[in-house]
């Protein structure tokens, strides 16, 4: 596959990680994405591609892309064969700007591209970016489009520091410690977090703390996760058990099996670091 992707300039770089081009055929027919702390935007440029949100219902189309705030456990993403998209990866605050509504609405529900922007203005930014001549011109696009679209989000300054100091400890610092600094009331903060990142900060925090973790992990060796749990900050085993399963469907001992043939099926592959094989 071919992975091209970029930060944006200001203002976006303030609330995207990176813009992205992908084109070719995927490792596998359908990835499982453990939730993390990164809303996504993608701009599909090829066949419809289908998305199963959680563990219950069937998977669902969407021809034009997708939207999804801050998940709070794994989803599966069915890529058509071969797949072509522009897309997104955004800090946890930075999606809000570019949506109609509160980024709760998009928490574990994603919306199609055109549900939050219309289907003319979908239409004319596909036709701009299937026009463009290369991928990075491709880019450009996404990001003039983008920029344009910024909107005013009331308490975004706050959910940004707050969330900002959440991540630089891995989600380990007290919540109520960072909301005194705030000086905020955790009731406002709790509001203003689920607008714009979709979720409360205790929720961001549970999210870094696993995310953070699991990126640490060698799967190419031995894991004592009891080892694991305890130097996360986890209670017990159990405990960290429990929110494993809740953030990627899986046990993880089985997550390290399916990291595992990822490496060994596809090594380096543009893709490897956090999507799971699927099927």
């Amino acid at each position: 596959m071919e992975y091209v992707s970029r930060v944006p300039g200001p203002p976006l770089d303030g609330l995207i990680d990176d813009l992205y081009y992908l084109e070719g055929v995927p490792p596998y027919s359908r990835l499982l994405l453990p939730a993390a702390p990164a809303p996504l935007l993608v701009v599909n440029l090829g066949e419809p591609f289908r998305i199963r949100a959680g563990t219950d219902g069937d998977a669902a189309e969407y021809p034009d892309g997708c939207a999804v705030a801050t998940p709070t456990r794994a989803w599966e993403f069915g890529y058509p064969v071969p797949t072509r998209s522009v897309g997104a990866h955004f800090k946890p605050w930075g999606l809000a700007p570019l949506i109609p509504m509160p980024a709760a609405e998009l928490c574990d529900r994603p919306a199609t591209v055109e549900q939050i922007w219309g289907r003319p203005a979908v239409a004319a930014l596909r036709h701009r970016l299937t026009s463009a001549e290369a991928p990075h011109d491709m880019l450009m696009v996404l990001e003039e489009e983008l920029a344009r679209r910024l909107r005013a989000i009331d308490g975004l300054d706050l959910v940004r520091e707050m969330a900002t100091a959440v991540a630089a400890t891995g989600g380990a610092a007290p919540i109520g410690e960072i909301g005194l600094a705030a000086r905020a009331s955790s009731t406002y903060l709790a509001k203003r977090f689920k607008a714009v990142v979709g979720v409360t900060p205790k929720r961001l925090a549970r999210s870094y703390r696993f995310t953070f973790t699991v990126l640490a992990l060698d799967v190419a060796a031995p894991i004592d996760w009891g080892a694991v749990a305890a130097g996360a900050g986890y209670f017990d085993q159990a405990h960290f058990v429990r929110e494993f399963r809740e953030f990627t469907g899986l046990t993880p001992t089985r997550y390290a099996e399916v990291r595992r043939r990822f490496l060994r099926d596809h090594p380096g592959h543009v893709l490897d670091g956090w999507p799971l094989p699927a099927d």
